[in-house]
């Protein structure tokens, strides 16, 4: 009787790049700095935002000329005198995906009541916000040789993207493709129509015409990462409870009624293309993975006004996907 040996064990193919992804932090400090932590702590090479970097609403801070502060904080009022707790009262609206504006009680007013000057302020404070965020990442990021690649996503306001421009370690990666080690990475932080009428939004002929378009630009599709903000459509990465023309919850039988939320046209591109990687935000609920053909696809969702972000810790070699996992930090 033959002797039975052990096969030949296949050694893992070397490693590329190892990266860190999340998205949709909606102006969570806590979130961005956990972000940029998360380079050092997973020792990853590159970080990657996917979009949804800013907030949702300013919270103004009534400053009297004697320095004393009132404020008022998801319906509880605060008040305080000292600079310490002022920085306190701050960080907790930061904490909360909010932003502060510290003002004298006319100057908020004048707001209150004049629609334009509202969003003026708004759009100011939020970029100002979003300013030094990318000074933390710049002063901070190159003492570790980790790369770190942002873009905005469908919710973000056009003024982002000159603030993400002028870094300089921070990488502005939307409507073009930049090396993430030795792979190509296409980014588009647009998404199909939503219920909300945002700032970045294509009808799915066009998203799909200009996602084809740099796509077309690729020289190893095969061996590429697509940040693309929205996931694609029926993957199960893109369940959300189905809206009402108002913008309320659509229930059916007395439940919520979840249905596919995501780009066609994302899903079309993937299918064609067949990258290594995509990675994609903006269904917050609807963390997960999914394969479209050979294209592993991840969703990281989100949990960003509870402090926590939601990440993904994805080890590449040449034109294979080593490791991946999903993370809460």
């Amino acid at each position: 009787m033959g002797l039975f040996r052990r096969g030949r064990e296949t050694a893992a193919p070397p490693t590329t790049v190892s990266l860190y992804y999340a998205s949709d932090v909606h102006g969570s400090d806590q979130c961005w700095r956990k972000f940029l932590g998360a380079g050092r702590h997973y020792g990853v090479d590159a970080l990657i935002m996917g979009g949804d970097l800013t907030g949702k609403a300013v919270v103004p801070i009534a400053r009297a000329a004697d320095g004393s502060f009132a404020a008022t904080l998801m319906g509880e009022e605060r008040r305080g005198r000292t600079p310490a707790e002022l920085e306190e009262l701050e960080g907790a609206i930061r904490f909360n995906g909010m932003y502060p504006w510290v003002a004298t009680a006319e100057e908020i007013a004048a707001a209150r009541d004049d629609e334009a000057l509202r969003g003026a302020v708004f759009e100011r404070v939020l970029l100002d916000e979003l300013r030094r965020w990318i000074a933390r990442a710049d002063e901070r990021m190159p003492a570790y040789g980790i790369e770190v690649y942002v873009m905005p996503g469908n919710d973000d306001p056009w003024g982002c993207d000159a603030v993400i421009e002028a870094a300089t370690h921070v990488q502005a990666c939307d409507g073009r493709i930049v090396r993430v080690g030795p792979h190509e990475m296409l980014s588009f932080a647009y998404a199909n129509p939503t219920p909300w009428d945002s700032p970045r939004e294509l009808p799915e002929d066009e998203l799909y015409r200009r996602l084809r378009a740099l796509a077309d630009q690729l020289e190893d599709p095969a061996n590429a990462i697509l940040n693309l903000h929205v996931p694609p459509y029926g993957s199960g990465l893109d369940t959300a409870n189905e809206m009402n023309p108002d913008l309320t919850i659509r229930y059916v039988g007395g439940q919520p009624n979840p249905v596919p939320v995501g780009s066609t046209a994302v899903r079309q591109l993937l299918e064609e293309v067949q990258p290594l990687l995509s990675l994609h935000g903006h269904i917050h609920e609807s963390r997960g993975e999914a394969t479209i053909g050979r294209t592993l696809a991840i969703n990281t969702g989100s949990e960003y006004n509870s402090g926590h972000i939601h990440g993904a810790v994805i080890t590449l070699a040449d034109h294979a996907v080593a490791k991946h996992r999903l993370v809460v930090g």
